[in-house]
C-alpha cells in the first residue's frame, strides 16, 4: 500500500454502461470537491477514469442488455461479479455505491452489506415499470437508495427503504435559452432545412436491430419532404461501422446525413424532431425539448418477457415521467420504416405538437433540475468523514 493509498478513503463503485459511466463521473467530481482524501475504485467507464477511478476490470463487459442477450455472457459477468466481491470484501471499502446496473449490482450489494460494508444503490431499477417483486430484495441490499425521478421516492418510503431524490445530473446540464441556432451553426448544418436527429442507441447490440430500420425510415422521411437532412450522433467505432453497413445494405448513400461521433446533445439541440431508441436518449431528447418518437426493437423472447412483467403502459421516460403518452411509442414489430416515418412527419409538421410538447417538456426538465451531484453527495459524506 502506498502512503497515499494509506491516508484515503476508499469508496467501492461499479458502473456497467455509458449512462452509469457519466453518472459516476459526475459523482466522483463532487465529492472529491467535499472530500479530497476519497479514492475511488471498482468497475468504471473512461469518464470515471478521468476523474481518477481505478477500473478493475473492463466496464464494456457488463454493457448487455437484455434476457436472451445477458445469458450468452451469463458465466463471465458471475466470474467478474465473485472476483470483485472478494477483491472489496478484501479491501474493506468505507462505502459501496453501486450506479445503476441493477441485475449485477444489487446481489453484489447485498453480500458487501451483509459483510458489514455499507452500500448505496445509485439510480433505481425500473420497479415502477417492471418486476415490482424487487423491492424486497432491494431492502436486503442497500442502506440507502438514490432515485432521479420524483414519482420514485414515494414507492420506497412506503417500502421502509431509506431514499432521497436527488434529481437528474442531465437536467442540470440544460439552458434555459434555446440554442437550436447556436448547434446548427457549431455543425454547419444547411440552411433552410428540417433537422432530423437519428439516435439508433448506444450498444452494438441496439444498432444489429435496429440501424437498418433506421435508415430505411430515412429514406421514406426524405422521398415525401425533400428539404430534410439527418444527424445521427454514434458514440464509438464500432456503432459507426455497423451504422455505416446499414447505409450500405439499404442503397442510401445519397441520403443526405452528417454522422458525428459523440456529439448528441448537440445533435439533439440542432433538430425539429428526433427518432430514439427508447433510453436515457429518450430523456435527453425530452431535456432538449424537441418532439420525438420513441421505438426499440430487441429479440423477440426479452420483449415478450418484459411486456409480461410490465406494470405501466410505457417503455420512454418521458411518457413514464408524465404518466401518460405525451410522444409516440413504437415498438417492436409495429416498428417498420413506414410507420416510424409517417410518425416523425406528423411530428415535424404538426403545429400544435411544435408549439406545446416543448411547453411540456420544458416544465419536466424543471422538475428534474435539482443540482444531483451536491444532493448525492451531501447524502453520502455521513459514511465518507474521517474517523
Amino acid at each position: 500500500m502506498t502512503a497515499v493509498e494509506a491516508d484515503s478513503i476508499l469508496v467501492g463503485m461499479v458502473a456497467g454502461e455509458a449512462s452509469g459511466d457519466f453518472l459516476g463521473a459526475h459523482l466522483i467530481a463532487a465529492l472529491r470537491e467535499r472530500a479530497p482524501r476519497l479514492r475511488f475504485a471498482g468497475i468504471g467507464g473512461p469518464k470515471m477514469e478521468a476523474q481518477g477511478f481505478e477500473s478493475w476490470f473492463p466496464m464494456e463487459k457488463l454493457a448487455v442488455r437484455g434476457y436472451v442477450e445477458v445469458l450468452r455472457h451469463f458465466l463471465e459477468i458471475l466470474a467478474i461479479r465473485r472476483r470483485l466481491q472478494r477483491r472489496l470484501i478484501e479491501v474493506r471499502p468505507r462505502l459501496f455505491i453501486g450506479v445503476d446496473a441493477p441485475d449485477f449490482n444489487l446481489s453484489l450489494e447485498r453480500k458487501l452489506k451483509r459483510s458489514g460494508i455499507p452500500t448505496v444503490h445509485y439510480v433505481s431499477p425500473s420497479l415502477w415499470g417492471w418486476r415490482g417483486g424487487r423491492m424486497s430484495s432491494i431492502a436486503a441490499s442497500v442502506d440507502k437508495m438514490l432515485v432521479l425521478f420524483p414519482f420514485e421516492e414515494p414507492l420506497y418510503r412506503d417500502a421502509g427503504v431509506p431514499v432521497d431524490y436527488v434529481g437528474h445530473p442531465l437536467a442540470d446540464l440544460t439552458s434555459d435559452d434555446d440554442g437550436t441556432a447556436e448547434a446548427r451553426e457549431q455543425l454547419k448544418l444547411p440552411a433552410a432545412r428540417k433537422i432530423i436527429a437519428l439516435l439508433p442507441g448506444s450498444r452494438q447490440s441496439e444498432l444489429r436491430y435496429m440501424a437498418l430500420c433506421f435508415v430505411q425510415t430515412a429514406l421514406l422521411i426524405a422521398a415525401r419532404q425533400p428539404a430534410v437532412h439527418f444527424l445521427v450522433p454514434l458514440i464509438s467505432r464500432e456503432t459507426r461501422a455497423v451504422f455505416a453497413e446499414a447505409i450500405y445494405t439499404a442503397g442510401a448513400s445519397e441520403l443526405p446525413v452528417t454522422v458525428l461521433f459523440g456529439h448528441a446533445r448537440e445533435a439533439l439541440a440542432a433538430c425539429d424532431v428526433a427518432l430514439v431508441a427508447s433510453g436515457t436518449a429518450t430523456l435527453e431528447t425530452a431535456l432538449a425539448r424537441k418532439p420525438m418518437v420513441i421505438t426499440y426493437k430487441m429479440a423477440g423472447l426479452t420483449a415478450w418477457m418484459m411486456r409480461r412483467m410490465a406494470t405501466v403502459p410505457y417503455a420512454g421516460l418521458p411518457n413514464i415521467i408524465a404518466g401518460e403518452f405525451v410522444v409516440p411509442e413504437i415498438l417492436q414489430g409495429d416498428a417498420t420504416p413506414e410507420n416510424l416515418a409517417q410518425a416523425v412527419l406528423n411530428s415535424l409538421n404538426d403545429p400544435v405538437v411544435g408549439r406545446k410538447l416543448p411547453e411540456r417538456l420544458d416544465r419536466m426538465r424543471l422538475l428534474l433540475r435539482k443540482d444531483t451531484a451536491a444532493r448525492a453527495s451531501e447524502a453520502l459524506l455521513p459514511w465518507l468523514r474521517p474517523g
